[in-house]
């Protein structure tokens, strides 16, 4: 296995990979103020933006989850990778060469994912150089009669796996790639024979992530049936770098656009994500040989900042028939999951994009999509279109079958237009529509806000001193003085004692020696929360948020004392109460001297 990653190594690579560019790879941020970026959290399902971003400092924190830290924990967490295939992947990104420290014995290289992702690269390249050779003319005839020309299939990196049996593992081995690194990233698969190439003679899609690293294969058949009894399509397996619930093909080259656009067109496929884009719709993306799900809407949320104005466009294609028309009503309920409107946009022929691009030129797909229609029209004809509304019975067991659709739609301010609709749609009267659709509805409460909101002026107070403790440590001059009781909140007062624990004060060294994960969290939410002042943060200001500190604590001290001399008789114990009455003094004197530091006065 290689070393450990040399630490000025780490360092570089943290220090020179910029949070908020990494960050927006996967989230959509927008400026909240004070220096700071937010956007919908990548770690868990929310409608408002918690999830903060402070460039200038390198933290994120979400103030929902109370998910925290820097670039390398966030790449971490999102990606579930090791701390070390973490660094690597950033070290890559900047384009930077990491040293590893000898760790005696050599076993050869570690599988990691900088591995997984160059052999699929490599892979990639491969791929497309065959598909420019004599043996591939069929693969590029299949391009051709699907509206692709050269360019095309050089712009979506398509390529071509050779009908031979082990064409690339020859020439990924050549490369320094081993059995181990192949295999596990879904290139081979062995046989009695040895390793064998995954796929032969078939048309090859790189499929890569958000962040544009090629993380696996689609690979379509170009041999009849009776010569290939594979399937059609043949995807990769899932491997630690490729999740196919996660991925979704033609992402990488979307995503500003969706952002940007606010928009999401979702295809059935390869080559109708590449006909949508050159026809235009440059929002297109695609499944890659599984059902559209919830982390596929996890993804897309993030992206379009699906937040609580309804605002932007989920698009699903669908064939107009009955597969259509299931998938639809599918999608109906992952709606529900979205706050963005969710349209449908249905060729009246069955023709999907790259079939109708074929047909009828670019402007037909552009006009597919400009011609969508909201989803819960789609999903609510599609269902009263299995009955006879020309008889009595027909319209009222549609209407038992669609009432539950219209009481599921998320905007209740939508509903009433929608019995209007349906109302006409079965040519029965609103009212009996109405009944219905109540009768059917469920009414589900708003779940109450479980976040703590801490109010109290003292808790406010000792957070500021804090904030300023990991924000600004240089100006944070009477730290050292600060009373042991200083903090009242048992959080707060555990993060001091980790804090005067360190033989020097460094924020990312503090969070390595944290072993508490409640405790990891605050440092990150305090570092990214603005200081609670106008302006720039002065020193007068830090001088009077710690003297008022010191005032409450020397207070809570002197109550304390106040207490022991009541309980002791003076006459019986002078010298313990005399002893204990000077205490008392100094303290009152230390704590006029705060309040006015903390006035401005002194």
């Amino acid at each position: 296995m290689a070393g450990r990653i040399k630490a000025e190594d780490v360092t570089y690579v943290r220090e020179h990979s910029a949070l908020d560019d990494v960050v927006s790879d996967y989230v959509q941020l927008k400026n909240a103020g004070g220096g700071q970026k937010k956007g919908l959290c990548p770690f868990h399902d929310e409608k408002s933006p918690s999830f903060h971003v402070t460039p200038s400092k390198g933290f994120f924190h979400c103030f929902g989850c109370q998910a925290g830290g820097d670039v390398i924990a966030f790449i971490m967490k999102l990606e579930h990778l090791t701390f070390t295939e973490t660094v690597e992947r950033l070290a890559e990104r900047i384009g930077y060469t990491l040293k590893y420290e000898s760790s005696g014995v050599s076993t050869g290289p570690s599988i990691n994912r900088s591995r997984l992702v160059a052999a699929n690269t490599a892979a990639s390249i491969f791929y497309q150089e065959q598909l420019q050779l004599p043996a591939a003319q069929h693969g590029r005839d299949f391009l051709t009669k699907r509206g692709f020309d050269r360019d095309a299939a050089k712009n979506f990196n398509v390529g071509y796996a050779p009908d031979e049996w082990d064409g690339l593992y020859k020439n990924l081995k050549g490369k320094g790639f081993t059995d181990e690194e192949l295999n596990l990233a879904g290139l081979v698969k062995e046989a009695s024979k040895g390793m064998i190439d995954r796929y032969r003679n078939r048309l090859i899609w790189p499929v890569k992530d958000i962040s544009g690293d090629v993380v696996g294969f689609g690979a379509r058949k170009l041999a009849s049936d009776e010569v290939d009894t594979g399937p059609k399509y043949l995807n990769s397996p899932e491997t630690p770098v490729y999740k196919k619930n996660q991925i979704l093909y033609g992402l990488d080259m979307a995503k500003k656009e969706i952002a940007k656009n606010r928009q999401v067109v979702i295809v059935e496929g390869y080559t109708d994500v590449m006909a949508a884009h050159l026809s235009g719709v440059t929002t297109a993306v695609a499944t890659c040989g599984t059902a559209f799900g919830d982390e596929h809407i996890r993804i897309i949320r993030r992206l379009l900042m699906d937040a609580d104005a309804f605002r932007g466009e989920v698009i699903f294609t669908f064939d107009g028939d009955a597969a259509g028309q299931k998938a639809a009503l599918r999608a109906f309920e992952d709606d529900q999951k979205f706050v963005a409107q969710t349209f449908v946009a249905v060729e009246p022929n069955g023709m999907d994009p790259c079939e109708l691009r074929q047909a009828h030129g670019d402007d037909a797909v552009r006009n597919l999509v400009a011609r969508r229609v909201p989803l819960f029209e789609f999903a609510i004809k599609s269902v009263i279109a299995n009955y006879d509304i020309t008889a009595a019975e027909g319209r009222v067991n549609a209407l038992n079958q669609v009432a539950p659709l219209i009481g599921k739609i998320r905007d209740a301010s939508l509903r009433p237009e929608y019995v209007r609709l349906l109302a006409g749609w079965l040519g029965m009267e609103v009212d009996i529509v109405s009944t219905a659709v109540k009768k059917s509805g469920k009414s589900e409460q708003p779940q109450s806000d479980k976040r703590i909101n801490l109010t109290d002026p003292i808790l406010i107070l000792e957070r500021e001193v804090l904030k300023v403790k990991l924000q600004i440590p240089e100006l944070a001059h009477s730290w050292v003085d600060l009373e042991p009781t200083a903090f009242s909140f048992p959080l707060y007062n555990d993060l001091r004692k980790l804090i005067d624990a360190q033989a020097e004060f460094n924020v990312q060294q503090l969070l390595e020696v944290c072993d508490r994960d409640e405790l990891k969290s605050l440092i990150t939410e305090l570092i990214v929360e603005p200081i609670r002042t106008d302006g720039e943060v002065s020193d007068r200001y830090i001088i009077s948020i710690f003297a008022r500190l010191r005032e409450v604590a020397l207070s809570r001290s002197i109550a304390e004392i106040k207490s022991t001399l009541q309980r002791l008789n003076p006459v019986e114990n002078d010298a313990q109460y005399q002893e204990i009455f000077g205490q008392l003094v100094g303290m009152e004197a230390a704590r006029r001297v705060q309040k006015e530091l903390a006035l401005g006065e002194s």
